[in-house]
């Protein structure tokens, strides 16, 4: 074969590669919400499908695969072809916590998937059982009371390693204090014995026990963002109640596999900073207490990074195990 032939088949061949990045989606997109339908991230992750199906003209088809802590769907994902057809909508459990917590995790978030933007997030906050409502007033109130009681407060949470439970570890971590872990299976069933007065205290997603905290049922002590979140505009941040260093959020984002092409990458996260931004879908999220993110992928990396290093070292401190 001549040079000049084999230099036209090379041609032939980038031309072909370009016309498939350029021609995506030419076919359905597979999202997929490693945790079962009707939660927090299942309702993000079909908000982003539908926009996205409407912006990009193709389907974008929402599959549940959950499992193990959102490790199974996480699995599937990283094993997928990196070629823009198979997503990932998740919190932040298989990527930043699970990998510290569990054993035999088949994928490397560091190393398996491109990251894409986080979409929303959320502040946990502190909130007390109707029971103590008239006697705990603010964090100081609470500090006094794990420290007349060390190990005997009772926090609910949503299972071992949850957001709900680190956030708990990382505020007792920051205050020499320990209160009782009392570790429930999803957060439902935590917030009902609260409200029952089983239990004394939680650290909730905003989004979660809003309706009762405007209800007066709950009452929230501080939130766990940077700065108020705009739907409990009159409760402090842990940062204002002089306990630094309890910034945290929950969070969905989106991800796909390693090796996405840049040019794919570059039009997601552009559809993505669209679809995040148009009111039709933030609004229904801000009016929850969700608050919109929408980073770039760069910004999601370096984020993603950070949050391993913070709750490994929670975890780590903690001695904390899903078993």
């Amino acid at each position: 074969m001549t040079s000049n032939a084999r230099k036209w088949i090379v041609g032939l061949t980038l031309m072909a590669a370009a016309g498939v990045a350029h021609a995506w989606p030419d076919k359905a997109v597979t999202v997929v919400v490693p945790f079962p339908p009707g939660g927090a991230t299942d309702s993000v992750a079909r908000a982003l499908a539908n926009k996205l199906g409407e912006q990009l003209k193709q389907s974008f088809v929402v599959e549940n695969k959950a499992g193990a802590t959102g490790t199974i769907g996480a699995s599937q994902v990283a094993r997928a072809a990196p070629d823009g057809y198979t997503l990932m909508v998740t919190s932040l459990a298989p990527l930043v916590v699970a990998p510290h917590l569990m054993k035999g995790i088949t994928y490397d978030p560091a190393k398996d998937f491109t990251y894409l933007t986080v979409a929303v997030q959320t502040p946990n906050v502190l909130v007390v059982s109707p029971q103590l409502a008239s006697k705990v007033n603010s964090v100081q109130d609470v500090l006094a009371l794990l420290k007349e009681k060390p190990g005997a407060i009772s926090f609910a949470t949503s299972g071992a390693g949850s957001s709900d439970h680190l956030t708990a570890e990382l505020f007792w971590q920051k205050t020499g204090t320990k209160g009782l872990h009392v570790p429930y299976k999803g957060g439902a069933p935590a917030i009902s014995d609260l409200l029952g007065n089983q239990v004394e205290m939680s650290f909730q997603n905003v989004n979660a026990v809003l309706p009762h905290i405007k209800s007066g049922k709950l009452k929230a002590i501080a939130v766990t963002g940077s700065k108020r979140s705009p739907v409990l505009p009159d409760v402090p941040t842990f940062a204002e109640a002089s306990v630094p260093g309890v910034d945290v959020y929950a969070w969905q984002a989106v991800v796909a596999p390693k090796n996405l092409p840049a040019d794919v990458r570059d039009k997601l996260s552009a559809a993505l900073t669209a679809a995040l931004k148009d009111p039709a879908i933030s609004k229904p999220f801000t009016d929850i207490g969700l608050e919109v993110v929408a980073n770039s992928p760069e910004a999601f990396t370096k984020f993603q990074q950070q949050e391993s290093a913070r709750w490994k070292q929670v975890i780590e401190t903690g001695g904390i195990s899903v078993q």
